[in-house]
């Protein structure tokens, strides 16, 4: 099973992601990195509870906001973490938006569809990378955030898919299970990725009983998964 642990990056720190509301995202408190909202620091102890993980998510809000992107803390966390692979949503909506980490080994973008204004900016970018992307369908309140044939039409989307219900990230609701059955059942072979709302392993398992990983957060610093919790899932 794919379990990938996100960090949310503004103006430089790790930010405590809830419901979406990212006006109102403050400096993480975990128990990981105690005292410090440092990315290098935070990610540090994610890899500690968890050796097991090879990827990690990151979302660069300033880049998600059009504030400006982070390149800078996404190149330290590349230097720092050269066993981790990284999933990167900036925002980038466009070839010129990628061309920073286009070719970097280790950085697979992320397209996010709230991001897009048209399929032919999806279509630009998978053919630049090969379809060496993920896209993440995203929705707010049920609302589809993006351009309505993206979701209506599977043939658009690449291998990596993620499903991303933005008001349930951080609020212990658990994951829009129904929602994530409906893509998976037709996304094939894809690999699809449960983003918002897991709580616990028991979460985990329903997902995982669905075909598909989760992207996880909250659930690590609140300590409502333990790593022996997770070993013994990550060992299915």
């Amino acid at each position: 099973m794919h379990v990938i642990p996100v960090i949310d990056l503004k103006s430089g720190v790790v930010v405590r992601a809830v419901a979406g509301d990212r006006g109102n995202y403050r400096p993480i408190d975990t128990p990981l990195a105690p005292a410090s909202c440092d990315p290098i620091d935070v990610v540090k102890g994610l890899t500690a509870f968890c050796d097991d993980f090879e990827w990690l998510y990151v979302a660069d809000l300033d880049g998600i906001e059009v504030r400006g992107r982070d390149r800078d803390s996404i190149q330290r966390l590349c230097d720092a973490f050269p066993q981790l692979r990284f999933l990167v949503d900036d925002g980038s909506a466009t070839l010129r938006d990628i061309s920073a980490f286009a070719d970097h080994p280790r950085i697979t973008p992320v397209i996010g569809s709230e991001s897009l204004r048209s399929l032919r900016q999806l279509a630009a970018i998978t053919d630049r990378l090969r379809g060496e992307i993920a896209l993440s369908l995203d929705w707010r309140a049920g609302r589809r955030l993006g351009p309505d044939e993206l979701f209506d039409d599977s043939s658009h989307w690449p291998n990596t898919l993620i499903v991303m219900s933005l008001d349930r990230v951080g609020l212990r609701e658990g994951p829009d299970l129904d929602r994530l059955n409906e893509v998976k059942s037709r996304a094939g072979d894809r690999q699809v990725l449960a983003a918002g709302g897991v709580r616990n392993v028991d979460d985990l398992r329903s997902v995982h009983q669905l075909g598909c990983g989760a992207l996880i957060a909250s659930c690590l610093h609140d300590g409502t998964i333990t790593r022996g919790s997770l070993a013994t899932l990550l060992g299915l």
